[in-house]
């Protein structure tokens, strides 16, 4: 357990320590226990709030940071022209995200991310593409935005809850639409065959599709033949090799390892692999000897060259998470300076309460530590 889940648990911790002692001197397992208890005997074992040592959250104005109640969890595009280009596609306008992909050229990055974003327009009203294709039925841009809608759509449909929870006529679906994407991937790439942003939607496809790890790295070389360090295609090819997935512990972590060498963009990986190694249950994933020396990468090239890249404010957010576990909360603190209010990035939404309170909580810590630190100097 990391050190957010020390202190916001204490109370939960004594319970259990309790239940243990008292189930030992009866010769029971705890679980055999506590199935004997009435209501009212099972709530002596439960500490009181009193007795619990508390964490006294700090207020966070005081570090420079916005107050909790303008935190919020809505979508935020940084990229003005990326904002303007999708709300005009909303209304129907195809022409300013025509314009600004050829403007964008190489920059693969910046590409990928707006495909992305033209694409999740596109996925709940595809009336802006279809006046763009009629005008400009051989345009590579319009074809890489219709596969990337078809991938956004198929997740919708599927939803992100886990397969527990999906219904087979969701699922019968989800396999549907991503198996028309499949042509559409195809066309994409065949007009624009030097551009990777067909094959990063690819990617999701194959995750989707079920393939296998040989048929995945398949797609992947497609990927980095074209463009060896794209941010958006190593993030999503890490949920692939996550062991939720079709990977393991193991090959997150060398994917992770591997990536983060390359580049320091690409550092922020073996804080994702952490953090999903955290939240499958992984003791002391943030105390993995990649992680300290990927946060010591990351954070000059988020406040140099990378400060307006794209994902930058993804990586922010793992970076802030991560200087907490290390107890680095002047860092965390200065990382959340940045975020400003938007609890956005995908990091904040695995928590049960919600983006908001776990991005809150995260914050409240980095304070925490940050005082502490320098109550210990004065």
């Amino acid at each position: 357990m990391g050190l957010v889940g020390l202190l916001f648990n204490s109370r939960r911790r004594k319970t259990a320590f309790a239940l243990a002692k008292a189930a030992r001197e009866r010769g029971m397992s705890v679980a055999e226990f506590t199935a004997s208890l009435s209501r009212e005997d099972l709530a002596r074992y439960v500490a009181p709030d009193k007795k619990a040592p508390k964490v006294e959250m700090p207020d966070v104005t005081k570090f420079g940071l916005p107050p909790d109640s303008e935190v919020t969890r809505a979508d935020f595009i940084r990229d003005r022209e990326i904002d303007e280009a999708q709300q005009a596609l909303v209304t129907g306008g195809w022409q300013p995200a025509a314009r600004l992909l050829s403007e964008i050229g190489t920059d693969w990055d910046r590409r990928t991310v707006l495909v992305r974003h033209l694409g999740e327009v596109v996925a709940n009203d595809e009336i802006g593409l279809e006046h763009w294709r009629s005008e400009q039925p051989d345009d590579a841009g319009a074809a890489a935005v219709n596969a990337e809608s078809l991938v956004q759509l198929a997740w919708q449909v599927r939803s992100g809850l886990g397969a527990e929870h999906v219904s087979r006529e969701q699922f019968q679906k989800f396999f549907a639409i991503l198996e028309s994407a499949v042509p559409a991937v195809d066309e994409a790439a065949a007009l624009a065959p030097e551009d990777p942003t067909p094959w990063v939607t690819m990617l999701a496809v194959a995750r989707g599709r079920q393939y296998d790890n040989d048929a995945f790295r398949e797609v992947w070389q497609e990927v980095v033949t074209r463009d060896p360090l794209n941010l958006p295609a190593y993030g999503s090819a890490l949920q692939y090799w996550c062991e939720k997935w079709f990977g393991s512990h193991e090959l997150m972590w060398a994917f992770a390892e591997e990536g983060a060498a390359k580049h320091p963009k690409l550092a922020w990986l073996p804080l994702v692999a952490a953090h999903e190694a955290e939240y499958r249950g992984v003791e002391g994933a943030w105390r993995n000897p990649l992680v300290a020396p990927a946060v010591d990468r990351l954070l000059p090239w988020l406040d140099g060259e990378g400060r307006d890249a794209p994902g930058t404010a993804t990586s922010r957010a793992y970076a802030a998470r991560a200087l907490v576990e290390l107890g680095r909360g002047e860092e965390a603190v200065e990382q959340f300076r940045e975020l400003g209010v938007h609890a956005d990035a995908n990091l904040w939404a695995y928590s049960r309460k919600g983006p908001v309170v776990e991005f809150r909580k995260i914050r409240y810590l980095a304070c925490h530590l940050a005082e502490k630190a320098k109550s210990t100097v004065d």
